[in-house]
């Protein structure tokens, strides 16, 4: 039997998805949690075989609570299961370990096959990510990361992400300070994160803060 925790903060697909694999004879749903801290503490006393893990979670995200699960418990498997089917997602959540990404229309059999191709060390993607992912290599260049910010935007990202203060990258950018704070209010806001940390560890997902 491969033991299956599944993740997810929206209480009715979270339990639907529960509902949809249980007739599976060969997985076994050994537990649930609903934000990315709860998923860290319920895989590490469960030790899961696959974790199916949401991304945009409060508190902890899909991304930093895959990077913190995998650097104790390497050999779990986690099947991401999102609705966000944006690059710099996709690719955050490659970068921090996960096996697989599967978008919330898979259906039961697809998200099944996947489960159990993860377990064995397969990496899986939904039909629509696959093709980008092909892309990404055939072009051997990988697309600017958070394509929904402006050019300016993500440059306060990255100099966020590098640990600077507003007054700091107010210097930096020859701006103002007001100007700074609502470029970093419109940068919470596209990439739904809660407050500064958040951004920062999406951001350093992503490739950015690096040195410079």
């Amino acid at each position: 039997m491969i033991r299956v925790l599944v993740v997810d903060d929206h209480p009715v697909y979270r339990d639907g998805l529960v509902t949809a694999l249980d007739p599976a004879p060969t997985l076994q749903v050994i537990g649930t949690a609903d934000s990315g801290d709860s998923a860290i503490a319920v895989a590490a006393t469960s030790t899961p075989d696959v974790i199916l893990m949401d991304l945009h979670m409060p508190g902890t995200n899909g991304i930093e609570a895959t990077r913190q699960i995998l650097a104790h418990h390497p050999a779990i498997a986690v099947l991401v299961l999102t609705m966000l089917e944006d690059d710099a997602s996709l690719f955050a959540a490659m970068r921090a370990g996960a096996r697989g990404y599967l978008l919330k229309g898979a259906g039961r059999a697809e998200i099944e096959r996947a489960v159990t191709a993860v377990s064995t060390g397969e990496v899986v993607f939904s039909a629509g990510v696959a093709e980008r992912v092909l892309a990404l290599f055939a072009g051997g260049t990988a697309a600017a990361p958070f394509p929904e910010l402006t050019d300016r935007e993500r440059e306060v990202l990255d100099l966020l992400a590098r640990g600077l203060t507003n007054t700091e990258m107010a210097r930096r950018l020859v701006l103002s300070e007001k100007t700074i704070r609502n470029h970093v209010s419109n940068i919470f806001t596209k990439l739904q994160v809660a407050g500064r940390a958040e951004a920062v560890a999406r951001a350093r997902d992503a490739g950015l803060g690096g040195r410079g």
